[in-house]
């Protein structure tokens, strides 16, 4: 990735990753990712603001030599994990003189992940500014967005706030700032819903640290530059608000039939309600668009055959997935069908849900293929839901 003015003295120096369809071994990326890294030359001092995946350090430093970077004075990191901070290590080989701006938490992590000295580092406090000359850098932490040490850096004479994974997207482009208000929404959901929708209250608290800044622009470690911030702003607080919309998500897996006819007339029924209604077929769903789903989503409902006395392994995975990512869900259900057992399915998805603070509907077990009464038993689920959802106050 070339190097970016985003304002005098400021620059984009970080690297794309067209082809990366995986992160952290479970997040699917169709849209590839990129490692963003900031360079801020004032007057006095020279401050590089976290670097990039130590595969594209090389992009990195070469980035450093095209805009003739010879002395870095320090290197704010903002999150431990390495796809940021992978690569200080290097960097501190390149330029021994710099030292890492960090705050007390994320030293200590990146001491263990990255074995750097203890004498390298200067630990600052919340609220403390750094004075690069004409230009301040003021820290603002943001724990929990979404490691426990992560924090925000306010570029006062500059307006701009470099905010790490808050506000990220994992999207390659060759654009350095926002050029599709929708499409970078849409990826920015995607980002939320697979790692920051358990943190909705630490983010609602970040919300509001940096509701009185004078922003011009936010830059995020991942994605594009906002410069019209509010339009990343107005999304998470709708995201991490505990509204929800008049929707169910079904994800389902079905081996012989039975569990698949079972959705399918839940589906129709749901629809008949008015009710918007998104099934996922688990043996080909992306899960990141199954997380999308769930953001505001009411409802879920996990559609499942046993295997053996228990749930399918697919869906055992997904439901431990969406316990993790804790969406604000306010009821949930079980549908599925069974041969010789199927108790032992209800059961575990109980206690596989044990994060959701979601009223249970009675579950539905279908003992072979689904016959009369089992179609007028989804007729009552879809009426509880539909009664249900009549009560919620729904976001539009």
């Amino acid at each position: 990735m070339a190097t970016r003015k985003i304002k005098n003295d400021v620059y984009a120096i970080g690297a794309i990753d067209w082809d990366r369809t995986l992160f952290d071994e479970i997040i699917p990326l169709p849209d590839g990712t990129s490692y963003n890294s900031y360079l801020v030359k004032g007057s006095e001092k020279t401050a590089l603001l976290d670097t990039v995946d130590p595969d594209k350090v090389d992009e990195l430093i070469g980035n450093l030599k095209e805009i003739g970077v010879k002395h870095i004075d320090y290197i704010v990191s903002h999150h431990a994990e390495q796809d940021h901070s992978g690569s200080i290590p290097k960097i501190l080989e390149l330029y021994p003189e710099a030292k890492v701006v960090t705050n007390k938490k994320c030293k200590d992590l990146e001491k263990n992940l990255l074995l750097i000295d203890d004498e390298k580092f200067i630990t600052i406090n919340n609220g403390e500014t750094l004075s690069l000359g004409n230009k301040t850098l003021e820290f603002i932490f943001t724990p929990w967005v979404h490691w426990p040490e992560t924090m925000s850096t306010y570029l006062r004479e500059d307006k701009i706030l470099f905010t790490c994974d808050f506000f990220g997207s994992h999207i390659a482009s060759s654009d350095l700032f926002v050029s599709n208000n929708a499409k970078i929404v849409e990826d920015a959901k995607r980002y939320y819903a697979e790692i920051m929708m358990p943190f909705r209250p630490s983010i609602r608290s970040n919300l509001k640290k940096i509701e009185n800044l004078d922003i011009d622009f936010i830059a995020p470690s991942h994605g594009q530059v906002y410069d019209h911030p509010d339009l990343i702003i107005n999304a998470y607080k709708e995201w991490v608000s505990e509204n929800v919309k008049n929707k169910v998500v079904i994800p389902y897996v079905s081996m012989h039939g039975s569990t698949e006819k079972i959705v399918n007339y839940l589906v129709d029924e749901l629809m008949k309600r008015d009710i918007s209604v998104r099934p996922f077929n688990l043996i080909t769903a992306d899960i990141g668009e199954i997380a999308m789903a769930l953001v505001d989503a009411a409802t879920i409902v996990v559609a499942s055959p046993t295997v053996l006395t228990g749930l399918h392994p697919v869906a055992a995975y997904i439901i431990s997935f969406v316990n993790a990512i804790r969406p604000k869900v306010k009821f949930a259900s079980f549908i599925g069908s069974f041969g010789w057992a199927g108790k032992r399915s209800v059961e575990q998805f109980e206690s596989l849900t044990s994060n959701l603070k979601a009223k249970l509907l009675e579950p539905i077990l279908v003992k072979g293929y689904p016959k009369v009464d089992d179609f007028k038993s989804l007729d009552r689920l879809a009426d509880e839901i539909f009664k249900e959802h009549q009560e919620c106050k729904f976001i539009k």
